[in-house]
């Protein structure tokens, strides 16, 4: 991989905040950055050198965007595989097409992450009303349903739960007929993630893991270091990035969602949940919190640069609460509150749900 010099021009594909994020951490190394999305209002938009409004399928745009810029990047996995194809055809992609269509599948990605010896929650494909009442029976529950693509945030799932009376053919009608998989309920102490990036030539470097807690199926808490995980387990779960981001030869950010899980002999351990192929809401906390922020991180990934240091200056702790539809009226408080490092998305409409921002707070020492 031939490392970029500063004015090169670095394609973003997806115009939402990790791609805005991304592409203000471009600026700062002199880079131009160029953003491909169908949405008009897209927040990237705002902050990009030149910006494209077509489809993820118009060949056409998508060719000349991948002909406009000296690297392709993206900042969410939903994007159709064929355009990954198209793109990497014409320009460098980077993280690469194979760990895009991978992750895109839960049922791929699951075989994927057991392929390499980790664990995760016990699965079974589900392609019909048949399928979904053998997996029940071999995997019992509770249990989870959900779509093998393009659910996030809670979408495309439905706890299945013991007592409950299952129809399943309703079920999987609630769900379009897609195909779906089934997986076992994991009794988890706290959901963790570890943010990591790898470079062309192999280098990884991992941020501290985090804790997360959802509201609503939504990440809303973010703490660094995790309370309650111990230093071997922490240890094992940047253990486990690392292969995965191996196994793929990586470039670029990626994060590893996980279980810490107690086992009753009073170990621990991590079981892995799902992997995100790019910059990802858990790792917000380093632009203030670490000596390189996981979007510097990545820009530096996929320009074929070293990488930065990822520790926490001082080992600070960090906590990053997002700020979910209405949330975002809190923003002259916030401003105003000494240490509290506000981040606005720039979008419209304060929707249920929707991400308008993040507040990032160094938990200093009295």
């Amino acid at each position: 991989m031939t490392a970029l010099s500063p004015g090169a021009t670095l394609g973003i594909v997806g115009g939402g905040q990790l791609g805005r994020m991304i592409a203000l951490a471009a600026a700062n190394y002199g880079l131009k950055v160029h953003v491909f999305a169908p949405d008009a209002d897209s927040p990237a938009f705002d902050v990009a050198a030149e910006s494209t409004l077509a489809a993820y399928d118009d060949a056409d745009a998508l060719a000349r965007f991948a002909r406009s810029v000296d690297v392709v990047t993206y900042e969410f996995e939903n994007i159709p595989a064929e355009t990954a194809d198209l793109l990497s055809a014409i320009a460098p992609l980077h993280p690469n097409a194979a760990a895009l269509a991978t992750t895109q599948d839960r049922l791929s990605e699951k075989a994927f992450i057991n392929g390499l010896g980790i664990p995760t929650a016990p699965f079974r494909s589900v392609g019909t009303a048949g399928d979904l009442a053998q997996a029940i029976v071999e995997i019992g529950l509770p249990a989870v349903l959900k779509t093998r693509r393009f659910g996030y945030d809670g979408k495309g799932q439905r706890m299945l739960r013991p007592g409950e009376a299952i129809d399943p053919a309703a079920i999987l009608a609630e769900f379009g007929g897609v195909p779906c998989i089934l997986e076992g309920f994991v009794a988890f102490e706290r959901e963790v993630s570890v943010v990591a990036a790898r470079g062309a030539d192999g280098t990884f470097a991992a941020f501290d893991p985090c804790a997360n807690t959802h509201r609503d199926h939504i990440l809303a808490l973010t703490q660094v270091p995790a309370p309650g995980i111990a230093s071997s387990t922490a240890d094992s779960a940047m253990e486990i990035a690392q292969r995965i981001a191996d196994a793929f030869d990586y470039v670029g950010v990626l994060a590893v969602e996980m279980f810490l899980v107690a086992e009753a002999d009073g170990s621990e351990r991590v079981v892995v949940n799902e992997i995100a192929p790019r910059v990802h809401n858990s790792g917000h906390w380093t632009i203030e919190g670490a000596l390189t922020s996981q979007f510097a991180q990545h820009v530096r990934a996929v320009c074929g640069w070293p990488l930065g240091d990822p520790r926490r200056p001082g080992g600070v702790a960090v906590e990053m609460r997002n700020l979910i539809g209405d949330d975002v009226d809190e923003w002259a408080a916030l401003l105003a509150e000494p240490g509290a490092h506000l981040h606005l998305y720039g979008k419209g409409e304060a929707r249920p749900g929707r991400k308008m921002g993040h507040v990032t707070r160094l938990l200093l020492p009295p």
